[in-house]
């Protein structure tokens, strides 16, 4: 099973803390929406116009079954891919931590910058990003081990706050 597991919405810094919590342990970082992409040869933005928000979801799930599996590993999910009960009964099977960076819109915005990349935010995205936040959050904090809100820290400190969290 991965040495932790990161969750949380758009704009939370999983890739980017997954990455460097990966270096500091010395093992492999592996993202949810980055196996779909490599896997299919798509981006996720071209699946959900081609092919639909299901058909992604599936490949997302087949990403988190397979990659919870892998040891030593830091994983990050895609914002959407424990909200499902197929993978949320997946994630508290597990004995890894789980992490869930919580961050604030003011935070999350200008990280994420509402392009077209993100299929669910289309329109008025900070409207959008608010309001799956709030249908999703109690989820992340269900799911959680842990929970660290990132919005004043430092990438190390969030690093190290991770590593003292979930005791590894």
């Amino acid at each position: 099973m991965p040495r932790v597991v990161l969750i949380g919405p758009p704009g939370s810094g999983k890739s980017t803390v997954g990455k460097a919590l990966a270096k500091s342990l010395d093992v492999v970082f592996a993202d949810t929406d980055n196996l779909v992409e490599a896997s299919t040869g798509k981006k996720i933005s071209d699946i959900f116009v081609d092919q639909g928000e299901a058909v992604f979801r599936d490949l997302e799930f087949e990403a988190l079954a397979n990659s919870l599996k892998e040891v030593d590993i830091v994983l990050a999910l895609g914002g959407g891919a424990p909200i499902s009960q197929r993978a949320q009964n997946l994630l508290e099977a597990i004995s890894s931590p789980i992490v869930f960076l919580d961050v604030s819109l003011a935070v999350a915005a200008p990280r994420v910058g509402f392009n077209r990349d993100r299929p669910l935010l289309l329109g008025n995205p900070r409207a959008q990003w608010q309001s799956l936040y709030e249908l999703r959050r109690p989820i992340y904090e269900r799911l959680a081990t842990s929970v660290i809100k990132v919005d004043s820290m430092k990438l190390d400190e969030i690093v190290g706050a991770i590593k003292k969290e979930a005791l590894i």
